[in-house]
């Protein structure tokens, strides 16, 4: 286990399917360096515009676009056309299992983590840091 915590900015929809177990593989184009037992936090983006939880991270597969279709479309949330688009050009196809789901009672808006501190939501996801807002850090040391 790390002591690490990512910060993964996802969508409105798939963050609502990962809060109600429906997606349980986050897809990703980028490697991401983090093992069994890393606690992430679950940003949506626009128009949510907030944290709405956590979850644990199994672990991470590495495999060609078509493998990773083949073993995970059930998880993954997306369409067959969603899933070749956001993959168009990448040799390499990061899954992230995710496990340990829990929904925050209150999402974290954005505008509260700015009012406690500089705070960017990711593009894609990073780790959380010590200058982070102090609510998001204490989230992440939950």
């Amino acid at each position: 286990m790390t002591d690490r915590v990512l910060l993964l900015s996802l969508r409105p929809r798939f963050a609502e399917a990962i809060l109600e177990g429906s997606k349980t593989v986050e897809l990703r184009r980028r490697p991401v360096a983090a093992g069994a037992g890393t606690r992430v936090v679950l940003y949506s983006s626009a128009p949510t515009m907030a944290i709405v939880g956590t979850a644990k991270l199994r672990t991470v597969d590495v495999a060609a676009p078509e493998v990773a279709w083949k073993r995970h479309r059930a998880r993954l949330g997306l369409t067959k056309e969603e899933f070749d688009g956001y993959l168009d050009g990448a040799d390499q196809a990061y899954l992230l299992h995710l496990t340990t789901i829990c929904e925050l009672d209150e999402p974290l808006h954005l505008y509260h983590l700015r009012k406690s501190g500089v705070f960017q939501p990711p593009q894609s996801f990073r780790y959380v840091a010590a200058d982070d807002p102090l609510p998001l850090r204490e989230l992440a040391a939950r």
